[in-house]
């Protein structure tokens, strides 16, 4: 661990929450908990994990990455 506040000892969750921030929080009004809980669910799960295309992960998502990751461990 470094200094108190330094954003790189933890730079992939800094980045992905400013991205959260940008494209889901800061252009919503919730009316109340559930409808924000959900919102959170769909958009880490449904769109983040699913269906966005991340560049550090050859452009496929986390979920497609993954599955041909345990494809290739589990053939050799």
């Amino acid at each position: 661990m470094s200094r108190k506040g330094d954003c790189w000892d933890n730079a992939v969750a800094e980045s992905f929450f400013h991205t959260l921030k940008m494209q889901l929080l800061y252009h919503h009004k919730f009316a109340c908990k559930r409808d924000t809980e959900q919102a959170l669910f769909n958009y880490i799960e449904v769109y983040s994990n699913r269906r966005r295309r991340h560049s550090t992960k050859d452009y496929k998502s986390p979920a497609l990455y993954e599955m041909e990751w345990e494809s290739l461990r589990n053939a050799a």
